[in-house]
């Protein structure tokens, strides 16, 4: 039974300082995609490359935060806010569908198919395979 008088606790979303913490994550992983996406624009009917490697990237680095926080603990202190830092904000921020989905689109929409059915199922794919590998080799770092 719970104490009337005591306030319930605040949700982790509404919370000032987790915001605060997924916004730095955010600022870092948005800086990252700018600057790849200026080192190599997409171009039509070419490869858009820094979409598929940031979004590879971040796959990976998604995949082994949460293969590390499965043998970590309970996702409270200091995990939780490398969780909203590293999952929340920087992955959430450095990946990107959007551009993913439009970029897909205009391969598609084009003269391009062929491309942009290779770029669909080269980045599913490749997503899951990185995500799994991050998964497993975090998991046997931190199992030995």
């Amino acid at each position: 039974m719970t104490d009337p008088e005591t306030p319930a606790p605040i949700p982790l979303h509404r919370q000032v300082r987790a915001m605060l913490v997924v916004f730095g994550g955010g600022l870092v992983g948005t800086a990252l995609r700018y600057a790849a996406e200026q080192l190599d624009p997409a171009t039509s009917g070419h490869w858009p490359w820094a979409t598929f490697v940031v979004n590879l990237v971040g796959a990976t680095i998604l995949g082994s935060l949460v293969g590390w926080l499965t043998v970590s603990g309970p996702d409270t202190g200091v995990r939780q806010r490398i969780r909203l830092l590293v999952g929340v904000g920087f992955c959430g921020s450095l990946t990107t569908y959007s551009a993913f989905a439009l970029e897909s689109d205009r391969l598609l929409a084009g003269a391009d198919r062929v491309v942009g059915i290779a770029y669909v199922a080269a980045t599913v794919i490749a997503g899951i395979v990185c995500a799994a590998l991050g998964f497993i080799a975090s998991r046997s770092v931190m199992t030995r």
